[in-house]
């Protein structure tokens, strides 16, 4: 059985904030990235499809780089969140996070059929801003290694509705 994140912060995200490809559950043709902690870790787990193949018995880079960004907002989020002093799942709306800067670096090339595991370290850097250095995992390879800075979305963000 694969492990599964139980509590995951996308599962608090506002409903308007919750369409992204990667990681909204409210886009039904997303991936569905779901981020929760491991202690003072946070944890995303995604086993890649056959169509996420480079070349074969491979996963392509970009799944990865994927994986990795919602994994770092998501990161973000949970430790913002925590800060506030909320967990996932206790019906308190989260606060959103934009990616400002994405570094990746592809360490060995990653099989294809293997749960991979981005484990990421929050650091905050500014009130609005925290850099999340990640390892992304297949099995006990480290695949990747990233940053992601991510910050509060902007209010700008928010769409207008008509009363």
């Amino acid at each position: 059985m694969t492990e599964q994140v139980k509590y995951a912060i996308q599962d608090d995200y506002p409903n308007d904030f919750s369409h992204c490809y990667g990681c909204g559950r409210l886009n039904e043709h997303g991936y569905h990235f779901r981020t929760g902690w491991v202690g003072e870790k946070t944890i995303t787990i995604y086993t890649p499809k056959p169509e996420h193949t480079a070349i074969p018995g491979f996963v392509y880079g970009g799944l990865i780089a994927s994986l990795i960004d919602c994994h770092g907002t998501g990161s973000a989020s949970l430790a913002l969140h925590r800060k506030n002093g909320h967990e996932p799942g206790n019906s308190k709306e989260a606060p959103r996070f934009v990616t400002a800067s994405l570094n990746v670096d592809f360490m060995k090339p990653t099989p294809q059929d293997i749960p991979l595991k981005a484990i990421g370290t929050p650091e905050e850097v500014h009130p609005k801003k925290f850099r999340i250095h990640t390892e992304v995992y297949a099995g006990d390879t480290v695949c990747a290694i990233a940053t992601v800075t991510a910050a509060v979305m902007p209010k700008t963000f928010i769409q207008q509705k008509d009363c």
